[in-house]
C-alpha cells in the first residue's frame, strides 16, 4: 500500500507512464435528474421476457429515499430496534452500493434505508480492487441483490490525488494505489471542456461500471443477461442529491 511519505519523482514518472499505457474505454453516460422515475432511466431491467420487479423497484426505492433525505424527512429509522431484530438472523439487501469511503457519503442515510436493505462496499474513490470486487460478487451471488449502484461524489479527494499524480505533483504514499486505479478516468477527460475534477469524478463512475460489467467470470455474465442491473450515480455533497446514470 505504500508509506505515508510522498512518492519519489522516479516513482511518479513510472506511475504516469503506466497510466498512459492502460486502456481508456469508458461507458457512455446519460445523466438524469434525482427525481426521475426508474422507468425513465431507459434501462432494460427485464430478462427472458419476464419483468424483474426487485431491480426496478429497488432503484425507485433509492430515488424516493434520496428525495426524503434531501428534504430532511427520513423515515427509515422510525422502528430501528424492530428492524435490527428482524434482520439478526439473515440479510436480504435489495441493492449493492459501491461508494467512496468519504465520511460525508453514508449510503444508508443518503437513500433513507434501514438495517439489512443495502449491501455497502466502500473504498477511497470507490476503487474496485480484488477485495471490493469479491465483496460485490458476494452481494450478488450469495445475497441475490439484483441491483448494483456505483456512486461517486463531488469534490472527491481520491480523484483529485489521481489528477495531482498525473500532473507530476507529489501525493502521499497511501494514495498511490487508488490514484493509479483512477488514472485512466482522468486521462479520458483531461482535454474535455469544463472542470477537470468534476469531469474525472463522473468518468471514474463510468469506469467503475465498466469494470464490473466486464468482470469475469462472476459479474459479467449476470450483468450481460440483465439478471443483475448496474447503474452509476453521482452524489452532490452540498445539495445531498443523487443523480443516476
Amino acid at each position: 500500500v505504500g508509506s505515508s511519505r510522498d512518492i519519489a519523482p522516479s516513482s511518479r514518472r513510472r506511475f504516469v507512464a503506466g497510466i498512459a499505457s492502460l486502456p481508456l474505454a469508458l461507458s457512455a453516460s446519460r445523466w438524469l435528474a434525482p427525481g426521475a422515475a426508474a422507468q425513465d432511466l431507459g434501462l432494460d431491467l427485464d430478462y427472458d421476457g419476464t419483468p424483474v420487479p426487485p431491480a426496478r423497484d429497488g432503484l425507485q426505492e433509492l430515488i424516493d429515499g434520496n428525495k426524503r433525505y434531501v428534504a430532511g424527512e427520513l423515515t427509515a429509522f422510525d422502528d430501528l430496534a424492530a428492524d435490527r431484530d428482524e434482520t439478526a438472523g439473515g440479510q436480504h439487501p435489495f441493492a449493492v452500493i459501491v461508494s467512496c469511503a468519504d465520511s460525508r457519503v453514508p449510503p444508508e442515510l443518503i437513500f433513507d434505508t434501514t438495517v439489512g436493505e443495502l449491501f455497502v462496499v466502500r473504498t477511497a474513490g470507490q476503487v474496485i480492487d480484488e477485495a471490493a470486487r469479491g465483496s460485490i460478487t458476494y452481494g450478488v451471488d450469495v445475497l441475490r441483490a439484483p441491483l448494483i449502484v456505483v456512486m461517486g461524489h463531488s469534490n472527491c479527494c481520491a480523484v483529485d490525488a489521481a489528477i495531482a499524480a498525473l500532473d507530476g505533483n507529489p501525493i502521499p504514499g497511501y494514495a498511490y494505489r487508488f490514484a493509479e486505479a483512477i488514472g485512466p478516468a482522468v486521462q479520458e477527460v483531461r482535454d474535455d471542456p469544463g472542470d477537470l475534477l468534476d469531469n474525472a469524478i463522473r468518468a471514474n463512475i463510468s469506469l467503475g461500471v465498466e469494470r464490473l460489467s466486464t468482470a469475469e467470470p462472476d459479474l459479467a455474465p449476470v450483468i450481460a443477461d440483465n439478471s443483475v442491473t448496474i447503474v452509476g450515480a453521482y452524489y452532490d455533497l452540498a445539495s445531498g442529491e443523487v443523480t443516476f446514470l
